[in-house]
């Protein structure tokens, strides 16, 4: 079983940059999806952006083109660099890794690192 240990979070002006890692306790190269999840105070947790094991990313409507994750297999890493920061990104973000196997499928969630975007 993965431990994911996030890093990265704080407060941060509108527009600006922060980067957020998630560590894995062991190799991910098996992993079928990493992914970055986020949950705003009195709201269901919702999608981020995922990284497929065949390299393939998935971005959320509301990041689309200012966020950008990385999957490092060598290093068991995942990089959510966000960019252009809005206040409705403030949330709490969780790192993913899911695993299907022929028993079904596993998730697996770090402990999360609070982002807050004000000024």
């Amino acid at each position: 079983q993965v431990q994911l240990v996030e890093s990265g979070g704080g407060l941060v002006q509108p527009g600006g940059s922060l980067t957020l890692s998630c560590e894995a306790s062991r190799s991910i190269s098996s992993y079928t999806v990493m992914g970055w999840y986020r949950q705003a105070p009195g709201k269901a947790r919702e999608l981020v952006a995922t990284f497929m094991s065949d390299g393939v990313s998935h971005y959320s409507n509301s990041v689309k083109g200012r966020f950008s994750i990385s999957r490092d297999n060598t290093e068991n890493t995942v990089t959510l660099q966000m960019n252009s920061l809005k206040p409705e990104d403030t949330a709490v973000y969780y790192c993913n890794a899911g695993l299907g196997t022929a028993r079904g499928w596993n998730d697996y969630w770090g402990q999360g690192t609070q982002v807050t975007v004000s000024s």
